[in-house]
């Protein structure tokens, strides 16, 4: 099936407008670029230090959207220019050009899944849960995780630096806190390690229902790993619920900005001699991190490197 395909050229003042007008005409699902700099709130919810280089603000925004083929879209591109042109009197809409093309339609659901499969970190196989374990497989302990909107695959250096820690400090009485928890990848092996119980916490509510999912398909049930939405950094209810001196590990693999303030407050959550392990740092933020666990009065136990990425691990004394 094949779906008609149209670029309309807007401004950034007016994408939200011009979105909702769409949307009132039937039109829904509508992808919008533009260029608007990311907010702090956008950056802190991304998971590592290298941010994506975008260019400028020009003030221009382009808005697609696809019709049916069996959409009168005369009629109805007909009605767009006309809301468009209403818009003008009260509103800066740009130029308001539409380019048209033509694409196949894509299995969105299922086709980006030629692009994950089983892979190592060690002796740990990773395997999305349309794979099977392979027999070859059989003496290496498994996790299943699918890739989602939560960060955390374990593909990327960050997290596979967390989980080398985590199996060198984790014990049987564990009780471990994950900061950022994402996919809920560092919870589900700490409690495959042998740790007694999990709880990760989350500014993005995706994160919480990829963590969910994921559990399911490991068989981890919620009385083993407890997530949570919020920012546990400067909201006390959240704090609370997390708890004071009660977690062996803590381990955070976020942005070294984000670090940077959080340490200085995840102490209290940390019982006396509780190890602090933390990633997504960049190279060049080795010393500022560093720095703020010493500022906090942790002991810096290990700074470990894979590729340009750094993990950062303390002990509360």
């Amino acid at each position: 099936m094949k779906w008609n395909q149209f670029r309309l050229k807007t401004t950034t003042e007016a994408e939200d407008i011009v979105s909702s007008m769409l949307a009132d005409l039937g039109i829904e699902g509508v992808q919008i670029e533009d260029k608007i700099p990311l907010t702090q709130s956008d950056k802190e919810q991304m998971f590592v230090d290298i941010l994506p280089d975008i260019s400028e603000d020009d003030g221009c925004a382009y808005l697609t959207f696809y019709l049916d083929e069996d959409v009168d879209k005369q009629e109805l591109l007909l009605k767009v220019r006309q809301e468009l042109e209403e818009m003008r009197s009260y509103l800066n809409v740009g130029e308001c050009t539409i380019e048209e093309s033509q694409t196949e339609d894509v299995d969105w659901v299922n086709n980006w899944k030629q692009y994950f499969h089983q892979f190592y970190i060690d002796d740990i196989l990773v395997i999305p849960s349309w794979e099977n374990v392979e027999a070859k497989d059989s003496d290496k302990m498994v996790i299943h995780i699918d890739p989602g909107t939560a960060f955390g695959t374990g593909m990327h250096e960050t997290t596979q630096l967390c989980i080398r820690q985590l199996k060198k400090y984790v014990t049987e009485d564990t009780e471990i806190l994950d900061v950022g928890c994402g996919s809920g990848i560092l919870g589900m092996l700490a409690l495959k390690f042998g740790a007694k119980h999990s709880v990760g916490t989350d500014l993005d509510p995706c994160a919480i229902d990829a963590t969910y999912e994921n559990m399911d398909n490991n068989g981890i049930s919620r009385d083993q790993y407890e997530v949570m939405i919020g920012n546990i950094i400067d909201d006390k209810a959240v704090q609370d619920k997390v708890g004071y001196e009660k977690y062996d590990i803590v381990a955070a693999n976020i942005l070294a900005d984000v670090l940077v303030p959080l340490t200085p407050v995840i102490i209290h959550q940390m019982k006396k001699g509780g190890i602090y392990i933390t990633s997504g740092i960049i190279e060049d933020k080795e010393d500022v991190v560093v720095e703020a666990v010493k500022e906090a009065g942790l002991e810096v136990l290990e700074v470990n490197h894979q590729g340009e990425w750094v993990s950062v691990t303390a002990r509360k004394n």
